[in-house]
């Protein structure tokens, strides 16, 4: 078994920006990419100390003056030897810093250009600001989230920002390799968020254009608003998650609750119109027993039914310990593993970042000593 990543020996220069585009460079670098963050001065954008910053892990840092023209010739030599370039800024920033795609292809024409932003690269919208809330809301995808009576509710920026963003600018890449592999140049991957929102809506298209769904929340079989597709209230205070979908595990989660509450009344889950009358019952009997309780009780069954975790719970939950999802973090706490699984080339966790940042310096071809305009980040 290799002890590199499936992409080892691919080149990614990182121009330092927040959220979707550091997630997907972090990706890159557990996947084997050796990833050169450049950041420029003062420009550093913190939401924590940087030894807990999971999102830069596996790679070096270097901070680079691209407004001057020994710092301008730095990032000239750092694009000849990039397999990619990625940047978050909005339209327009990184030619006017003599860095746009025309400048870089210039000098490598085999160049991947990932351009991550908000709203895409075009459009009445390209130069306004925002963040995972707002793509979400012009999407349609926040308006389906949340309480029938409620308003929409924020899913954290998991959707936006790391699903519709980084994950697919990562999809972006590796198609881009591919490519380039057959015609040996490289191109433009305008990766927008509001584009990838609307992607992870497929289903959800499909369904309502097939009449199986309501522009309502709450009232929808995965929204909630099915009584056997949601979250429910323990005696302890604390929920656990059903998700029956199929009659089959719906009757295993039935059998189960039956042992200790009454289910001979309960109506038929097919009934629509039985819907509210079934929630009830399902949260009453829910409602006897603590979370551990019931999630004890179906440990061995096919109901679909989790305990609600926290992060703290679930880094050591033992399905998650045996499958090493979380592992300790070096200054404290936990990290989520890499991911995905790979039998020959397994990614790692900031594999790729080496013990002497000087060594990372080297392999680009730098030499930082004594330039003011090129110095190790701190």
């Amino acid at each position: 078994m290799s002890r590199q990543g499936p992409l080892h020996g691919v080149s990614v220069l990182e121009f330092a920006a927040i959220g979707p585009a550091p997630f997907a460079c972090m990706v890159l670098a557990d996947l084997g990419c050796d990833v050169l963050r450049v950041v420029r001065p003062g420009r550093s954008a913190r939401h924590v100390a940087e030894e807990h910053e999971i999102l830069h892990r596996g790679r070096p840092t270097l901070t680079l003056d691209l407004a001057s023209a020994e710092g301008r010739a730095t990032a000239e030599h750092l694009v000849t030897r990039a397999d990619v370039l990625v940047e978050g800024f909005r339209p327009g920033v990184m030619e006017r810093l003599g860095l746009g795609p025309r400048d870089c292809a210039a000098i490598n024409d085999r160049l991947l250009y990932l351009r991550m932003t908000g709203w895409g690269q075009d459009g009445p919208l390209a130069q306004r600001a925002g963040h995972d809330i707002n793509y979400l809301a012009l999407s349609g995808a926040l308006s389906l989230i949340g309480p029938r009576d409620g308003k929409p509710v924020v899913p954290l920026n998991l959707l936006a920002d790391f699903g519709g963003g980084g994950m697919l600018a990562v999809a972006g890449v590796l198609a881009g390799l591919v490519e380039r592999e057959r015609s040996g140049k490289g191109q433009v991957i305008d990766a927008a968020m509001v584009d990838g929102v609307g992607l992870l809506l497929a289903m959800t298209w499909s369904l309502r254009n097939g009449g199986a769904w309501q522009d309502r929340r709450g009232a929808n079989l995965l929204d909630g608003g099915a009584p056997f597709y949601d979250t429910y209230l323990c005696a302890d205070g604390r929920y656990v998650a059903l998700g029956a979908l199929e009659p089959q595990f719906y009757e295993a989660f039935v059998d189960g609750v039956g042992a200790v509450a009454n289910t001979s009344d309960w109506p038929d889950r097919a009934d629509v119109s039985q819907w509210p009358q079934l929630r009830a019952k399902i949260a009453a009997a829910l409602l006897s027993r603590t979370r551990d309780e019931w999630a004890e009780r179906f440990a061995g069954s096919d109901a679909c039914v989790t305990p609600v975790l926290t992060l703290a719970e679930a880094a050591v939950h033992p399905h998650l310990q045996h499958r090493n999802a979380y592992r300790p973090h070096p200054a404290g706490g936990f990290q989520p593993d890499a991911a995905p699984r790979f039998s020959r080339t397994p990614a790692r966790a900031g594999a790729a970042s080496p013990s002497e940042p000087g060594a990372a310096y080297e392999r680009w071809g730098l030499t930082v000593a004594g330039s003011p305009a090129i110095q190790p980040h701190k």
